[in-house]
C-alpha cells in the first residue's frame, strides 16, 4: 500500500508557527537555489508560468523578472497572502489559493515551475499532477523541477526520486539535469508540435 500524500494540517502547523516557516527569504541556501533555477531557463523570456507551492513568493519574485505574467498559487492562506504582500509592487504576479490537482488554473502555458512540491503528494496526486502539468505546457514548453534530496519524514521521496518519476513521463525531453549533496534541479521542454526533439539553446542561437 502506498503511503498517503503529507496531510493539509502539517502545512497549516507549520504556518501558524512562522510566517515563513522555512526562511525561505533568509537562508542563503534558498537564495541560491532560486538563483540557480531562475538561471537555468532556456528562454530568455516567457509569456505565461505557472509556480504552484509558492509559499512566501521569494521564487515567484524573481519568475517575475523573466516571465509577462506569473501566476503563483500555494495551498494555504496565511501563504498566500504573505506571497501577495511580497509581489504587490509587481503588476505581471497574480496569486491565489489552489488545492492541486483538483482546481487546475485554465488555459497553458509555456513555463511551469515545481519547487520543493512534488514529495508531498501521494502517488496517485504525483500523477494527476505530473500528467496535468505535461498537459498544460504548450509545445516546447519548460518544465522546471528543483527538489530537496535528503529523507525527510513528511517527504514521500527525494529529490532523486522525483526525477525518476518526471522522466517517465511522455512528452518531455531533458535539457539540464543539476544535481548537488542536497537538491536536485532539472530543466525538461515538452516536445514540439510535430513531437520532435526542442531545439537547445546553442542551435536557437546558430552556435551549432
Amino acid at each position: 500500500m502506498s503511503r498517503p500524500g503529507t496531510p493539509a494540517t502539517y502545512f497549516d502547523a507549520m504556518y501558524g508557527s512562522a510566517e515563513d516557516p522555512w526562511s525561505l527569504t533568509e537562508r542563503w541556501y534558498e537564495r541560491r537555489k532560486y538563483d540557480l533555477t531562475v538561471a537555468a531557463l532556456p528562454l530568455p523570456r516567457y509569456r505565461r508560468a505557472f509556480e504552484p507551492g509558492c509559499s512566501v513568493g521569494e521564487l515567484t519574485r524573481r519568475l517575475a523578472d523573466r516571465c509577462d505574467t506569473v501566476l503563483a498559487c500555494d495551498r494555504v492562506e496565511s501563504a498566500v497572502g504573505t506571497a501577495r504582500r511580497r509581489t504587490a509592487a509587481l503588476p505581471n504576479v497574480s496569486v491565489h489559493r489552489m488545492l492541486l490537482p483538483e482546481e487546475w488554473p485554465e488555459g497553458s502555458f509555456d513555463l511551469i515551475v515545481l519547487s520543493e512540491l512534488l514529495y508531498y503528494l501521494d502517488e496517485l496526486t504525483l500523477d494527476s499532477v505530473l500528467e496535468r502539468t505535461v498537459s498544460s505546457l504548450e509545445p516546447e514548453g519548460t518544465l522546471v523541477t528543483v527538489h530537496w534530496n535528503h529523507p525527510v519524514e513528511e517527504h514521500l521521496t527525494t529529490g532523486a526520486g522525483i526525477a525518476r518519476r518526471v522522466a517517465d513521463q511522455p512528452g518531455l525531453v531533458l535539457l539540464a539535469d543539476h544535481r548537488e549533496e542536497d537538491f536536485v534541479l532539472q530543466v525538461h521542454r515538452r516536445t514540439s508540435a510535430d513531437g520532435g526533439r526542442p531545439s537547445g539553446v546553442a542551435a536557437r542561437e546558430g552556435l551549432v
